[in-house]
């Protein structure tokens, strides 16, 4: 059954790039790039992340990783995943835009191999210095409300707080600091890392993030094309349940059914 017109909604906003789907998938961990490309599109997403530094090499025509990427089908979202530095980082996203032509760049410049948590001095530089030089930068953030609104004014084109570690699983770990991050920020938040299940996306949306980006979640599932079709309608339910506005809170009970004006009633 065709959406309600009154039920659509306003389109995702990154820099020049209009995006109807509010998930985005990364490419990595699948056992095959055949499943990696069933699950992308089971997913409905129109934007995927690739770790430039981790783009093999010398693999046969018709069989390379982007290959599996229609870029008709896909906005290609690089990123700097292993970059522990500022100067790595900003090197690797050059070479993402020669590579790959694009201007779009999800900064991430990390702390340590332990935790795999933002830098944030590295991860604000190399912002400053992307922003500077054209890049339309969505970066990967802690959920940190200070640092996310200094990201922003450095010339993020969006901000991407973890929902918890990456590759964790464990979900929203700190709704309130995710949702003073959505009031203040005057750009896209999107929520990255953490995610397990599709119950977390619909979380993350329902406080009011703009999107979720999301990969070990599809990727490591026992069913990656089950679950990348289940976070797809996470993503599109939280999304309307929180334009829709939740009920308020009651410490007492409401019945559903109200009794007033029922003949009988008060008898």
């Amino acid at each position: 059954m065709p959406i309600s017109s009154s039920l659509t909604d306003a389109p995702l906003i990154l820099g020049a790039l209009t995006l109807r789907s509010r998930l985005c998938l990364g490419t990595g961990k699948y056992s095959s790039y055949e499943l990696m490309r069933d699950a992308l599109a089971a997913s409905g997403a129109e934007l995927v992340t690739v770790a430039v530094r981790r783009i093999p090499e010398n693999e046969p025509p018709g069989g390379r990783f982007l290959d599996f990427l229609d870029r008709d089908r896909y906005a290609l979202l690089p990123n700097t995943a292993g970059c522990f530095d500022a100067e790595s980082a900003i090197r690797t996203a050059r070479l993402a835009r020669e590579l790959l032509d694009t201007e779009l760049i999800k900064v991430e410049v990390l702390g340590d191999q332990k935790t795999l948590l933002p830098d944030p001095l590295g991860t604000l530089q190399a912002t400053e210095t992307l922003a500077r030089e054209g890049f339309t930068v969505l970066v990967y953030t802690s959920d940190d409300v200070r640092l996310a609104h200094h990201l922003e004014n450095a010339g993020a084109a969006a901000v991407m707080p973890a929902g918890s570690p990456i590759g964790t699983g464990l979900g929203i770990l700190n709704p309130v600091n995710l949702r003073l991050i959505v009031e203040q920020a005057k750009v896209p938040v999107i929520v990255d890392a953490g995610v397990g299940q599709a119950s977390d996306v619909a979380i993350a949306m329902e406080l009011g993030c703009d999107g979720v980006l999301l990969n070990t979640a599809v990727a490591a599932a026992r069913e990656p094309v089950r679950m990348a079709h289940a976070v797809r309608l996470a993503c599109e339910a939280g999304r309307h349940s929180y334009l829709a506005g939740r009920m308020a809170r009651r410490l007492l009970a409401n019945a559903s059914s109200p009794v007033e004006g029922v003949i009988g009633a008060h008898a």
